[in-house]
């Protein structure tokens, strides 16, 4: 399985002015750093946790459909399935129905049925799912604890700014940043 990204987030979770106001900042000077760094401080955490935080649209590619006919998408929350898509004999994209399908968008992995079995000749990313994820469209969306790790992350980074250079971030997370998260994380054994 692969994501990738066909629209990203319009807006950040953590804005210009939040930010600031945790970095007691005034003026302008550190803008074009802090920007950055936010940007990074999200992407690091929807990567550790599989999350979207503000809404995007993502392509999910498989090569074939489960054998119990439910597709789990790793990246969520899913808000809504916007189109499944496979291969035919001939490599030409054919639109699979979305009439009855079912999806568990809140859960972790989100999960997706069809009303029918739907296979690719495709070798590989035979099959593609179009879906939109994320908590909502407002930084107010996002839970408080993630916006909370977001802005101890961006404060850590910037704290850093002269020894570790924009290219390596993130290049730590602070203390506490673990307890925040972990309750959105996935479950491991």
């Amino acid at each position: 399985m692969t994501y990738a990204t066909i629209r990203p987030p319009l807006a950040e979770p953590l804005t210009l002015a939040e930010a600031k106001a945790h970095l007691r900042l005034d003026g302008s000077d550190e803008d074009d750093l802090l920007l950055p760094l936010v940007k990074a401080a999200r992407e690091h955490l929807e990567r550790l946790s599989g999350l979207c935080l503000m809404t995007q649209a993502l392509r999910l590619y498989r090569d074939d459909w489960p054998a119990d006919g439910v597709i789990q998408i790793a990246r969520g929350p899913v808000q809504a399935i916007e189109s499944v898509t496979v291969y035919d004999t001939g490599g030409e994209p054919v639109a699979v129905s979305l009439d009855g399908h079912r999806l568990d968008g809140a859960s972790h992995p989100a999960r997706l049925t069809l009303n029918q079995f739907v296979n690719s000749h495709a070798a590989i990313n035979g099959i593609e799912i179009d879906f939109v994820a994320g908590f909502g469209d407002a930084a107010t969306d996002v839970p408080d604890m993630l916006k909370r790790a977001l802005t101890m992350h961006v404060a850590h980074m910037f704290e850093w700014r002269g020894a570790v250079s924009m290219a390596g971030q993130p290049a730590g997370v602070p203390a506490g940043y673990d307890r925040l998260v972990t309750p959105y994380l996935p479950a491991r054994l």
